[in-house]
């Protein structure tokens, strides 16, 4: 098995596996191993020797294919791309809805988006949207996200009403976040960060996710008291938690 960055320009075996990865020289003082979605990138100093390169990414061969190999497994794991048109289906709560464009006019400006817009589309199987059937992927794409957040923050309000009295916490404040690297956040100031693409996920792990954060609110490490924490109210966290590990963080 190869693994060939798109813009390769140099290749170097590593075990069994020949990696194809870019080259590039760089004002620096030392050579630089970075590996992201496209591949392993090398960037080395104007004067290093080349047989220097090849030795450093002999020595680093095990990182190298760790990260090749979590690559592969995200990318694996990573749901397909939405097509954003009428009849596509979007996951929301760990189910599919089925985009349906809907030119004549609503109450509201996103059908769905009144207090009972989510459980009426849940039980539907259906997320009608205001919008000239031929209208463009972009159009689609905004409008559907709209909804979703809106749906987001009424979900997450309503499970973090429930767990907080639990954890005997309050929190301070939501916000939705578009972060691509992290689920969420807690300051000590009671202010809550929560990814508004949680609300693609099954309840279950976004039920995780609220009662990690909230438990920071008492614990702000990953300490063993904050796991008890998280334990007294999820006895099952720990498998909750391996499930969300294999979610792809989609940008």
């Amino acid at each position: 098995m190869s693994s060939r960055h798109p813009r390769a320009n140099r290749e170097c075996r590593l075990g069994e596996q020949l990696v194809a990865y870019q080259f590039q020289r760089a004002a620096r003082r030392t050579i630089g191993l970075s590996v992201g979605p496209k591949g392993l990138s090398v960037r080395a100093p104007h004067w290093t020797p080349l047989a220097e390169v090849d030795a450093l990414l002999l020595r680093k061969a095990d990182w190298v294919l760790a990260k090749l190999r979590q690559l592969e497994q995200a990318s694996r794991l990573a749901p397909a791309p939405t097509e954003w048109r009428s009849g596509a289906v979007l996951p929301c709560l760990g189910r599919g809805l089925v985009l349906e464009l809907c030119p004549d006019p609503y109450p509201d400006p996103v059908p769905g988006l009144r207090s009972d817009g989510l459980d009426a589309a849940l039980a539907d199987g259906r997320l009608r949207l205001a919008l000239a059937r031929d209208a463009g992927p972009e159009s689609v794409r905004a409008l559907a996200q709209a909804w979703l957040m809106r749906a987001a923050q009424q979900v997450f309000l309503e499970r973090l009403e429930h767990f907080a009295p639990r954890l005997g916490v309050r929190y301070r404040s939501l916000k939705l976040s578009s972060a691509t690297t992290r689920w969420g956040s807690a300051s000590a100031n009671g202010s809550l960060r929560l990814n508004w693409r949680l609300v693609h996920l099954e309840l279950e792990l976004i039920d995780y996710v609220v009662v990690h954060e909230l438990s920071h609110l008492r614990q702000m490490n990953h300490g063993p008291e904050f796991w008890r924490v998280v334990a007294s109210v999820m006895p099952d966290y720990e498998l909750r938690r391996q499930r969300l590990r294999r979610v792809r963080l989609a940008p």
